[in-house]
């Protein structure tokens, strides 16, 4: 961890500060360019968006997908006060960028929060294969 790293990562939780002053759950978020420069910047705003998917990291890797080339994203780093969720994982991953720096782990915010979360959706599947693959053949190749 670089003294750069440290201080956008305080950056980051300042946002989260930031969040939670308006309103909504505490975790901020910001990309960095590959020559260092802060290209963005976001607040959670599930609260006062009614938007159960404005979290930072997602709403920074959807505008990074939209508005970046794959060179510039794959050097980029997203700098956040708690390590990414599921959700807001795959957004990253699916917009190239190159890294992540976080501060809180998803174990150390847990011991944060009150025990219990969300309860689980039961799921069933997979099912109807021969359908479902035909949408599918081909489009990856």
């Amino acid at each position: 961890m670089t003294s750069d790293d440290e201080r956008l990562l305080r950056r980051a939780i300042a946002l989260a500060a930031e969040a939670r002053a308006a309103g909504n759950p505490p975790f901020g978020s910001l990309l960095v360019g590959p020559d260092g420069a802060v290209l963005a910047e976001e607040r959670n705003t599930t609260i006062t968006d009614a938007d159960i998917s404005a979290h930072p990291e997602q709403k920074l890797a959807r505008w990074a997908a939209r508005e970046l080339d794959p060179d510039t994203a794959a050097g980029t780093v997203m700098y956040t006060s708690c390590q990414p969720c599921n959700m807001c994982t795959g957004a990253i991953e699916r917009s190239g960028l190159g890294r992540v720096v976080f501060a809180l782990s998803g174990e150390q915010l847990a011991t944060l929060k009150p025990s219990g979360g969300f309860p689980p959706v039961p799921q069933s599947g997979p099912a109807l294969f021969d359908e479902a693959r035909v949408p599918v053949d081909g489009y990856y190749d």
